[in-house]
């Protein structure tokens, strides 16, 4: 939704896409998880006394439409996409098989994963570590919105917070650090898949990461390293 406080910004549509399409012309095979949050957020509708399974599958709905205005900003500059839902939604997208997915990305197609993993109580968080493993990807991407990694403190709450290199998924997951929900991060850890936590609205953001530049926190097996607490203050007040 960019800077918007709701909805569908065509702005931050088109800069998404033209990085995504310049990594596709790299060669790199790439398929998209989507969330809803810009539209619908179903633990605030549990909050407000919603069923929390009615409100996880209006949420997925939410994923959907985000999938959807993707696949058309990628279409306007000449991608190849194909949509996948894990709730069937037969006039708009495909639905989720993993062989046919495997697939178009051996095609040269860019994959979008709509819908999460189709059940509630899972975030799509879960959805893109699984969707990740699934089909093989050696790197899972996680774009944040102005956030430039993972800390050990709130950086926005405490000054002297420091953020992390690397992290190993372990850490992560005894300090309650909010990387993904820890469902996600287990399957992860499991399926020795690393996570690459980065801030979406940062120059070139995607395809830097993409090349192996260190402009976030690299999650994965090893030690934990920490950047000093001037340079992440720096780096987060940029971002």
């Amino acid at each position: 939704m960019g800077d918007s406080p709701y909805g569908i910004n065509p702005a931050t549509l088109r800069t998404i896409a033209d990085q995504v399409k310049n990594v596709v012309d790299m060669g790199v095979q790439v398929a998209a998880v989507v969330g809803g949050g810009n539209i619908f957020r179903g633990s605030e509708a549990e909050a407000g006394g919603m069923d929390r399974a009615t409100a996880d599958y209006a949420g997925m709905l939410a994923t959907i439409i985000n999938a959807l205005a993707l696949q058309d900003a990628f279409e306007q500059i000449d991608l190849v996409v194909r949509t996948q839902s894990a709730i069937t939604v037969q006039a708009v997208a495909e639905p989720y098989i993993r062989r046919r997915a495997i697939r178009h990305l051996e095609k040269g197609r860019l994959v979008i994963f709509a819908a999460g993993t189709g059940n509630p109580y899972m975030t799509t968080d879960t959805a893109a570590a699984l969707r990740a493993i699934e089909i093989n990807a050696e790197v899972l991407l996680m774009a944040k919105k102005n956030v430039d990694g993972v800390y050990d403190a709130d950086p926005s709450r405490v000054p002297t917070a420091r953020k992390f290199k690397t992290l190993s998924y372990l850490e992560a997951l005894n300090r309650r650090l909010e990387v993904m929900d820890s469902t996600a991060l287990t399957l992860c850890m499991e399926n020795d898949l690393p996570v690459v936590v980065f801030n979406l609205r940062a120059p070139n953001s995607i395809e830097r990461a993409v090349s192996g530049e260190n402009i976030g926190t690299t999650v994965g097996e090893g030690e934990s390293i920490l950047v000093p607490a001037t340079s992440a203050l720096k780096k987060s007040s940029t971002s």
